[in-house]
C-alpha cells in the first residue's frame, strides 16, 4: 500500500502569496495551456486560461548532489490539496513516467529508477517498496524530469 503526498499546503500558500522558490526568485505568473500544466497541490491540470505559477522547486530538506531542483507550476489561485487512493490526474495524463527510489539519507537508490508506463504504476510503486533502503519515491516527467508528486508508504 502506498500514498501519493501532494506538495503541503502551507508552502503552496506561501508561493502562492509571493514567497521566493528554491533560486530565491519570486515565482513567475503564466496564463495555463491545460494539459500539460500539471499543479503539484491539486495534482490536477490547471485549467486553461487559468492564471498559474511557474517556479523552481528543490523536493528536499537540504541541498546536496541529489537533490534536483527544477521548475513546477501551481494553481495561483487557492486549490485544494489532493488527498486520495487513486492516481491523481496529472499521473493519467502522459503515457509513461519517471519513477525512483529515495533512501532516508534523500540520495537516489540505485537500480530502482526506470521509465514506467502510466498503467504499471501501481506495480513498479510496490517492486520498489519491497527493497527495505527506499523511504520513498519521487515520479517524475519522462520527457523533462520535472517533479510530478511523491510517493510514500501507506
Amino acid at each position: 500500500m502506498f500514498k501519493i503526498t501532494a506538495l503541503p499546503t502551507d508552502e503552496v500558500r506561501a508561493l502562492q502569496a509571493g514567497q521566493p522558490d528554491a533560486y530565491g526568485a519570486a515565482p513567475e505568473r503564466a496564463v495555463s495551456l491545460g494539459t500539460g500544466n500539471p499543479c503539484r497541490h491539486c495534482l490536477k491540470n490547471i485549467p486553461e486560461g487559468a492564471e498559474m505559477l511557474i517556479l523552481a522547486h528543490r523536493p528536499f530538506l537540504e541541498p546536496h548532489p541529489y537533490a534536483e531542483t527544477g521548475p513546477i507550476f501551481l494553481c495561483a489561485t487557492p486549490c485544494e490539496r489532493y488527498e486520495g487512493d487513486a492516481l491523481p490526474e496529472i499521473l493519467t495524463t502522459a503515457p509513461d513516467y519517471l519513477i525512483k527510489g529515495y533512501g532516508p539519507d534523500e540520495r537516489i537508490v540505485y537500480g530502482t529508477g526506470a521509465i514506467t508506463p502510466k498503467d504499471q504504476i501501481d506495480a513498479k510503486v510496490s517492486d520498489i517498496f519491497a527493497r527495505p533502503d527506499v523511504a520513498y519515491i519521487h515520479v517524475r516527467s519522462a520527457r523533462n524530469n520535472c517533479y510530478q508528486a511523491r510517493i510514500d508508504r501507506a
